[in-house]
């Protein structure tokens, strides 16, 4: 059966995916929480993504417009009220630290591996996402970005549903 790429845009706009936070109540190690930029239309957001590493689940996802402690912080927040407390690792971002002491999680620095794992699932993300961009760009000034978080809580659905299968 064929689909047309806007019947399939208008599906993922209808289902209103609220996973923002995976829930999976999986033992989680420590998060490997990192950001990076995207292109939508003409305008440049921040995708941040925390990842566990052991089964490489995406525990949580946002998007917003600025990057810096603040940011961050809220992101990590959201992050221990859906799972709790546990180790931060990161890569050198100046934001990560005092956002990690804020919040009283023990932070360090990505070793090789956590690195490897992240990139590999951040390079993965921007795949699509370029994809997705190029079918559907973005026209409206002020975007509040809603038609992005609806693509992007379908994919972390996607993504961990095939973690999970693996």
């Amino acid at each position: 059966m064929l689909r047309s790429h806007v019947a399939i845009w208008k599906g993922i706009q209808k289902c209103h995916h609220e996973g923002k936070l995976s829930t999976r109540k999986n033992k989680i190690s420590e998060y490997i929480v990192d950001e990076t930029i995207l292109k939508v239309g003409p305008e440049l957001i921040w995708l941040w993504i925390a990842i566990e590493p052991e089964n490489r689940m995406i525990l949580a996802q946002n998007i917003t417009k600025e990057r810096n402690i603040l940011v961050a912080e809220k992101f990590m927040a959201e992050l221990i009220k859906a799972h709790g407390n546990h180790p931060v690792s990161t890569d050198g971002g100046t934001w990560y630290p005092m956002a990690c002491q804020f919040l009283k999680l023990k932070h360090h620095i990505h070793s090789s591996l956590e690195k490897s794992i992240f990139e590999r699932t951040m390079q993965y993300i921007k795949d699509r996402t370029e994809s997705f961009d190029d079918y559907f760009p973005c026209r409206k000034k002020n975007c509040k970005l809603n038609h992005v978080r609806n693509w992007l809580n379908l994919f972390v659905d996607h993504h961990n549903a095939e973690m999970i299968n693996a």
